[in-house]
């Protein structure tokens, strides 16, 4: 099962990320578990700076901006 974490404190970018990753995982039929991280000391403790963020398995893939479906969909099958 792949972990997807958006990490982000609530702005339209974190929440237009999070419906991405949704989709991805929605499209691709895998089992994939899609979580939000609001809070600051979460995100500072996996090193993001910039936000929104998106991890997946624990790897930052994109920091300070909003991937597409189809780029998180090539993020999730390599």
């Amino acid at each position: 099962m792949v972990k997807i974490e958006v990490l982000g404190t609530g702005c339209a970018k974190c929440h237009r990320l999070y419906a991405n990753a949704e989709q991805a995982v929605k499209d691709l039929k895998i089992a994939g578990e899609v979580v939000k991280v609001e809070d600051i000391d979460a995100i500072v403790d996996r090193g993001v700076m910039m936000t929104p963020a998106l991890l997946i398995n624990g790897e930052v893939r994109a920091e300070g901006r909003v991937p597409d479906v189809d780029e998180i969909k090539r993020m999730l099958t390599v």
